[in-house]
């Protein structure tokens, strides 16, 4: 019989493209153990956490998953009792700091979500573990079950993986995109507003980019409308890269630079409130892979040069080299005293090179674009 490390070997392996972020934390780790992974923290520093499926047994189709039900593998499975006390070894000798858990679809959607909330309920209950957990919804899941992960949990997550309901149905038959993830996505949103103790650090999805022939437009625009709708901390892009055993195992893998781009543009509409209009496409509806999307969008306004001492905040942070911390210092200081030169921005972290041809300061402008 298999020990449980050997399980964690495999199932670890088989989260491998499941990404998150983590929110509060103290340590970090180099160990090198089987389901360690580094997220990274609010200030940049890797986080370890305790990365596993439940499970690699799946009754979906996705053709891009490493899990899907039709590819020929070691199928495995850990109980809750296994997670608890092998995630517990970890994080007392201090090799990780939280838990990230997802699953295969084993049995039952239902079957996999109380396996899941079990897990976190011996953790927190059984043992008195208070620190971080980040459980994934599978899509379908009951509200009743979301709700019960969200009381155990710090962040929930479930994965939209397409832009679009045609998008989803190239790459899988098994989900419904309307019902069985943006439903659910709403329900985690409507139950946080009504009780902030439930999962208070929020939720967060992803897109696997590369996998079906959406644009990056669409994308985008998926993600405008959801955040508009709901309170969706981030979202994450994941390069299609092609698995043996597949239907796409011949597809040829999407370009880490597209995925950096997206998480450019996504920011500038999450965090910097751009409008999808706003954004440029080339004529393939997709990003530059060689330009900043902060900087295409700022040589399409007619807003600039802006006056660093009166233009209101949100023409500061459609400024390129400015973010939005430092928009917000912008305004606090200029209301004791305005600024006179390039050097006192920098000290705010402004990054004068990327940001000098689309400022003045009492009317001393830089019109050159490098």
């Amino acid at each position: 019989m298999m020990t449980t490390l050997g399980k964690m070997q495999i199932l670890a392996d088989s989260a491998q493209f499941d990404l998150c972020d983590y929110v509060n934390h103290q340590k970090s780790s180099h160990v090198n153990l089987p389901g360690i992974y580094n997220a990274v923290g609010s200030n940049g520093c890797e986080i370890p956490l305790f990365k596993t499926l439940m499970t690699n047994k799946c009754k979906n189709d996705c053709k891009y998953c490493i899990n899907q039900c039709k590819r020929d593998f070691t199928r495995l499975e850990l109980t809750p009792n296994e997670i608890a006390k092998a995630f517990l070894h970890y994080y007392n000798n201090n090799f990780v700091n939280g838990l990230f858990l997802s699953s295969g679809v084993g049995n039952t959607i239902d079957d996999t979500m109380d396996n899941l909330i079990e897990t976190s309920r011996i953790l927190r209950k059984d043992y008195g573990y208070q620190d971080y957990i980040h459980l994934k919804i599978i899509p379908g899941a009951s509200k009743d079950s979301i709700k019960r992960a969200m009381s155990l949990a710090d962040r929930v997550s479930i994965n939209i993986e397409a832009a679009t309901k045609d998008g989803l149905y190239e790459v899988t038959s098994t989900k419904d995109y309307n019902k069985d993830i943006l439903k659910r996505i709403n329900w985690i949103d409507s139950l946080a507003k009504r009780d902030s103790s439930l999962a208070p650090s929020g939720q967060t999805t992803q897109l696997v980019i590369g996998a079906n022939n959406e644009t990056d437009q669409e994308i985008l625009k998926r993600m405008e409308s959801i955040y508009n709708k709901v309170d969706m901390q981030r979202t994450y892009f994941s390069a299609f890269s092609p698995v043996e055993g597949t239907e796409l195992e011949n597809k040829v893998a999407e370009s880490t630079k597209r995925t950096a781009q997206l998480y450019h543009a996504d920011a500038l509409i999450n965090e910097y409130k751009f409008k999808l209009r706003e954004i440029v496409f080339n004529d393939n509806n997709n990003l530059s892979f060689d330009e900043d999307p902060k900087i295409l969008a700022a040589r399409k306004m007619d807003i600039f040069p802006v006056e660093i001492n009166s233009a209101p905040y949100v023409e500061l942070i459609r400024v390129p080299g400015i973010g939005v911390k430092s928009a917000k210092k912008i305004i606090s200081i200029r209301k004791k005293i305005p600024f006179e030169n390039m050097s006192d921005l920098k000290k705010l972290g402004v990054v004068i090179k990327r940001a000098e041809p689309f400022i003045q300061i009492e009317g001393n402008y830089q019109a050159t674009f490098d």
